[in-house]
């Protein structure tokens, strides 16, 4: 903002504090405590988009809405203004001083970004647009900052998400995405709850972190005097559960891992994370897509739509392809693959980096997310990860060196991850001890023993497939998002200088 700016905002700012002494000296409250509203604006609109003006004004429409008003032009008997409610819809008012009489003069104190409520009955202007003409009117708040000139709208994207309220006001567009979103979580919850799951929370502040190859949030504990880490995954506390009896569980949880940001990531997310015995990984992929396709059909009633310039089709099924398969698609040659030495050379002779030291699988993780990951347009179900990729997946049977894992991506990104889980205590206490040496050989993400878990597992937890769904990234697909900021209401940013 230049200074010239500043000053004009200052100015504008200085003359609205005028305007609200001045309703306090006529005896007016701008900050009302009360409007009982009984319409909205999106409802009339519809309502009444087909009734003429002589049947508006044959049957006397009478009509209460509160909102901000977004445009204002004062005719000096008479002024039409614009007022945009909660539904995101703008609906013109007309003020009339012969209809108003010693309120009219109180128009004056109105600027664009007060919030009112009016009371009156709905015509239809010569032009024919829908209107309030207002009988009666408070103003229930009385807006000190001017809002975004019209013509420029809120574009700056980093302001936009600083000040999301300003972006919800100038950009009603914006609300359909959160109102989507929050149609998204509520099907979730649904299709579990209808499929014999029962909801459960965990603990956000973990003695330990666990259940996700991710560096963790440090905070500390003042009572206990021990350090704690935020939940980077709710998996482990959720298999207890499981050991303890339960045999549908599934939390919709607030996760937190100390990492970049970027389009994709977001240090605080939303997931839900689900797990029923007696099943494995291979149910899972058809449970998965009829559990999103079911989320897609209940928050935006279709299962194809346009993502940038991709059109994507959920209908099942859906793609399935070995993680060691796909590597031929990548031009990986066969006589590379189960030799280290070569895959890491033939990774850096074609420009993908690969950390010195590296083992086969970190190599091959490498790969995939340069050459594979970004292909992967439609749903796809890439599984049977390598063991040291998925320290908390059942090995499969007919090679101990795979495990019964998958992961989901849509439009290169992975939308969730899931495996037949890990329930033998022993195999599961080497797995952690491999973290462990990984950990010190300076692998910040890998996992660190943990004992009470390994406990529960001794206790016997039955054969459980288990899965983890990112909320925030499914809805920046259904709702053609390009950065998961435009599907958090308030997120990370950088402070201000």
């Amino acid at each position: 903002m230049t200074t010239e700016h500043s000053e004009e905002v200052n100015e504008l700012i200085e003359q609205r504090k005028r305007k609200l002494q001045e309703l306090r000296d006529m005896g007016l409250d701008p900050y009302n405590q009360d409007f009982q509203a009984t319409d909205h604006a999106a409802e009339l609109i519809e309502k009444y988009a087909d009734v003429d003006a002589a049947q508006l004004e044959e049957d006397t429409v009478g009509c209460s809405v509160a909102g901000r008003v977004v445009a204002y032009r004062n005719f000096g008997k008479a002024s039409f203004a614009q007022i945009q409610d909660s539904s995101g819809k703008k609906i013109q008012i007309y003020l009339s001083r012969d209809i108003l009489k010693d309120m009219f003069p109180v128009l004056k104190k109105l600027d664009i970004g007060d919030i009112i409520g009016v009371n009156g009955r709905l015509f239809r202007t010569r032009t024919g647009e829908l209107t309030i003409e207002v009988n009666d009117f408070k103003i229930l708040a009385k807006a000190l900052r001017p809002l975004p000139e019209k013509w420029h709208g809120l574009k700056d994207v980093e302001l936009r998400y600083r000040q999301r309220y300003l972006d919800l006001i100038v950009n009603p567009e914006v609300r359909t995405t959160f109102a989507c979103r929050s149609k998204v979580i509520k099907a979730f919850r649904d299709f579990f709850e209808g499929q014999g799951f029962i909801e459960v929370e965990t603990p956000m502040m973990h003695p330990i972190p666990g259940g996700a190859a991710a560096k963790p949030f440090k905070t500390h504990h003042n009572t206990l005097g021990i350090d704690l880490f935020l939940r980077i995954a709710p998996e482990l506390y959720l298999k207890r559960l499981i050991v303890g009896g339960y045999e549908r569980v599934f939390e919709i949880n607030r996760n937190f891992r100390n990492e970049g940001i970027s389009t994709k990531h977001n240090p605080e997310f939303t997931m839900i994370e689900f797990y029923i015995a007696y099943r494995d990984y291979n149910y899972l992929m058809s449970f998965t897509e009829e559990l999103l396709c079911h989320v897609a059909m209940q928050s935006i009633g279709t299962l194809s739509f346009k993502y940038a310039e991709h059109d994507i089709d959920l209908t099942p099924p859906w793609r399935r392809v070995a993680f060691l398969d796909s590597f031929r698609d990548a031009g990986v040659p066969d006589e590379a693959m189960g030799d280290a030495d070569a895959v890491i050379r033939w990774a850096r002779d074609n420009g993908i980096d690969i950390p010195t030291g590296a083992s086969y699988s970190t190599a091959l993780d490498e790969i995939f997310k340069d050459r594979i990951e970004p292909n992967l347009i439609q749903p796809t179900f890439i599984t049977d990860y390598p063991v040291e990729l998925s320290p908390l997946a059942k090995r499969k049977k007919d090679n101990p060196n795979l495990t019964d894992r998958f992961e989901l991506f849509v439009t290169a990104r992975e939308m969730a991850n899931a495996f037949s889980e890990l329930n033998d205590p022993i195999d599961q206490r080497g797995r952690f001890n491999d973290q462990l040496i990984a950990r010190q050989k300076g692998d910040e993400e890998a996992h660190v023993m943990d004992e009470d878990f390994l406990r529960a597992l001794e206790f016997a937890m039955p054969p459980t497939a288990g899965e983890g769904i990112g909320i925030d990234r499914f809805v920046m697909l259904l709702t053609n998002s390009q950065s998961i900021r435009d599907v958090i209401l308030f997120p990370q940013l950088k402070p201000q200088q």
